[in-house]
This record gives C-alpha cells, sequence and structure tokens, in this order.
C-alpha cells in the first residue's frame, strides 16, 4: 500500500479542518490559493481525502462564501435590532460590530478581492451591501429619520467602515475612540453621553 493510499485509509480531515484551511489560504493569497492540492499539503491529507467532504473546488468555494457572510453580515445585520435606549447608543452598537471580532475584516477583504475576479462572488458581494445598507437604514428610519435622510446617513456609515476596510487603514484603538463621538454626531445628528461612550468602551475591551 502506497503513502496516497495509507493517508486515505486513516485520518481525512473533516469539513471544518477543510474549509479553515481555505479561509487562510484566502486571507493570506487570495482565491487563487483556494486549491485542492496545496490545502492537501497544508493539512499532511491526501488530496482524495478532500472528496469525502466536498464534490468539487466549487462546492468548497461556496461554503467559504458562506462563511464570509456568517462572520460579515450576519452580524452586522444582528447589531442593527441590538437593544438601544437612545439612536446614539443605536449607533455605537453599528460602529462596535465593525470594530469587533464579530465582524471578520480580513475575510472581508478578502472577498472583495475575490469579487473581482469571481461574477458569482460580485452578485453575492452586492447583495450583502444592499442587505447591510438596508439594515442600517431601517435602524435610522426605526429612530425618527426620514427615508432620504436614513439612506444616505447609512451610505455614509457603510461607506467609511468599508472604505477603513478596502484601504486596509491601520489606527490606534485609542484614535478610533477619540473620532467616534465625532462619527456619531454625523451619522445621527446626536452626540453620544459620556454614560453611553463609558459603556461602548466597556463593551469593546470586553470582547477584545
Amino acid at each position: 500500500m502506497d503513502s496516497v493510499q495509507e493517508q486515505d485509509a486513516g485520518w481525512r480531515g473533516s469539513p471544518d479542518l477543510w474549509l479553515s484551511a481555505a479561509y487562510d489560504a484566502l486571507i493570506e493569497n487570495g482565491v487563487d490559493a483556494v486549491k485542492i492540492q496545496p490545502l492537501a499539503a497544508r493539512l499532511k491529507l491526501s488530496r482524495t481525502s478532500f472528496y469525502w467532504f466536498f464534490k468539487d473546488r466549487a462546492a468548497l468555494l461556496d461554503a467559504l462564501a458562506g462563511l464570509w457572510a456568517e462572520r460579515t453580515t450576519a452580524p452586522l445585520v444582528a447589531a442593527s435590532h441590538a437593544f438601544a435606549a437612545t439612536k446614539t447608543e443605536a449607533m455605537l452598537n453599528m460602529i462596535g460590530c465593525f470594530l469587533s471580532e464579530r465582524f471578520d475584516a480580513r475575510l472581508e477583504f478578502a472577498a472583495r478581492s475575490w469579487a473581482l475576479s469571481d461574477g458569482a462572488m460580485m452578485t453575492r458581494l452586492q447583495q450583502a451591501d444592499a442587505a447591510r445598507l438596508s439594515a442600517i437604514e431601517s435602524l435610522l428610519m426605526r429612530w425618527g429619520h426620514d427615508p432620504k435622510d436614513a439612506d444616505v446617513r447609512a451610505r455614509t456609515v457603510y461607506l467609511v467602515q468599508i472604505g477603513y476596510i478596502s484601504m486596509q487603514t491601520r489606527e490606534s484603538l485609542t484614535t478610533r475612540l477619540e473620532r467616534i463621538p465625532h462619527y456619531v454626531e454625523i451619522y445621527t445628528g446626536r452626540r453620544p453621553d459620556a454614560a453611553e461612550l463609558a459603556r461602548f468602551r466597556a463593551g469593546l475591551e470586553e470582547a477584545s
């Protein structure tokens, strides 16, 4: 029995293990690095082990796109519905999502790069952008902004945050925190009070 057959007869990994390897490859080197043989080598498994869990590379990419949605769009939409006593607190919830590990900024950046060479992924990305903008817009409308105002404010919120990710802007948390009251005022028309900011900072520290 050769080495490949021996590997096939033993441990083949798991769907999560292969998906995790695909995630790492995507983050490190882009979608072109998400290929079966390099992943098998990374995991020290046979290439044929992959097919116990995924039909083909397209199925793996589909699972990777699903993971991206779970780690970006889902937490953002959830943040738009999180409890808030004021609209400034509601906006802090949204900003906090982007700053926390709940929103996978590295995966978002990689997905946007991926979409440039993959029409299907671009469609998913555009749908996600629309869903995220709608969530922020709905949040603002619930707090009294009319539809046109909410639309422009939502775009301001979202495009600033995606700009940070797309430009790979690096700022210290201290710098970001100094700017946040001003961002919230621009986004909502009101500045958060000291107690709201204190809760926001505590929440970030707890999540880190």
